[in-house]
């Protein structure tokens, strides 16, 4: 059965309309995710700058409350979605915006190096140098060290997930909440849901994902090269891991492997709340956010995430 006919009715015009990612176009794909807002919102402020990577510098966006005070306030990484290959800080504008509001804390969004230019491990070294920076200019930033949060949407959730993992391993900086939304987990491609989604027109099908995780394993492709920093559903010890929200399309590709780390996780001792969607395809609250269920399930992340920075 093709899954277009399962799709919730207030989702099928935008699904059957969207053109599909053309990977073998990667500068048209790319164009697909790049363009901004019309505009930002009147109560947060957004600051540009260039911090400090492997290679030479990399630019952060800021997002912090318009007039706030001299206290300190929470702190959430964000890290952009599109697949390790596509995407920028500035198309996440609005969502970045909307965390501030909600959870009344800082928004650091990290535009990280991107394959094929760009493959493993660089994308994971510039979010963990971000987390690393923030932490250390907390103080000038304002931000409370004790309440830094990190959060991704689907490459940028596998990439939530990776950073959950090294900030862990290498014993810090503290996170005490990880949001990885319908996480890019498993270059396997073996699970149900991954034969399962295949339409051209599906905002994430099995042909991207196949491409998507080659251009950024590049030449570490065996399985005794793969570390779960770059494929995190391979990590064996889940142990000690910072509690977790996620959630996921039903009609998602990622919809297997989501469940599958968050059972993992759940027997690992990790507090973890998920939420599945029927009738929901990959980003759907991103490609229809009017839609009552996207704003339900927009509203349900980012009141996780409130709760989670204001214990």
């Amino acid at each position: 059965m093709k899954i277009d006919s399962r799709v919730l009715p207030e989702l099928q015009e935008s699904f059957s309309q969207f053109p599909g990612f053309q990977l073998d176009n990667l500068e048209f794909s790319r164009g697909l995710l790049s363009n901004p807002p019309l505009e930002t919102s009147k109560y947060v402020k957004i600051t540009h700058r260039m911090i400090s990577n492997a290679v030479g510098e990399m630019l952060v966006k800021i997002y912090e409350p318009i007039g706030r005070n001299h206290d300190k306030l929470p702190a959430m990484l964000w890290i952009h979605g599109g697949g390790y290959i596509m995407g920028h800080p500035n198309m996440d504008d609005v969502l970045c915006e909307r965390f501030v509001q909600a959870a009344n804390c800082i928004v650091v969004s990290v535009d990280y190096r991107l394959s094929p230019e760009h493959p493993y491990p660089a994308a994971i070294e510039d979010c963990y140098a971000c987390l690393v920076w923030m932490t250390n200019e907390a103080k000038t930033l304002g931000i409370d060290v004790n309440r830094v949060a990190i959060a991704g949407a689907s490459g940028g959730g596998g990439l939530t997930a990776a950073l959950a993992l090294m900030a862990r391993d290498k014993g810090g900086p503290s996170i005490i909440f990880q949001m990885p939304l319908y996480p890019m987990l498993d270059n396997r491609n073996t699970t149900p849901s991954s034969y399962e989604i295949t339409e051209n027109q599906a905002t994430w099908n099995r042909t991207n994902n196949i491409t998507a995780w080659n251009m950024y394993l590049g030449e570490k492709k065996e399985d005794n090269e793969l570390s779960p920093y770059a494929v995190p559903s391979r990590a064996d010890n889940l142990v000690g891991l910072p509690p977790m929200y996620t959630c996921v399309g039903q009609l998602d590709l990622f919809r297997d492997e989501t469940i599958h780390y968050v059972t993992q996780l759940a027997q690992a001792g990790v507090d973890v709340e998920f939420h599945l969607y029927p009738g929901c395809f990959h980003c759907f609250e991103v490609f229809v956010p009017e839609a009552e269920v996207s704003q339900r399930a927009s509203q349900n992340y980012l009141d996780a995430m409130a709760r989670a920075l204001h214990p």
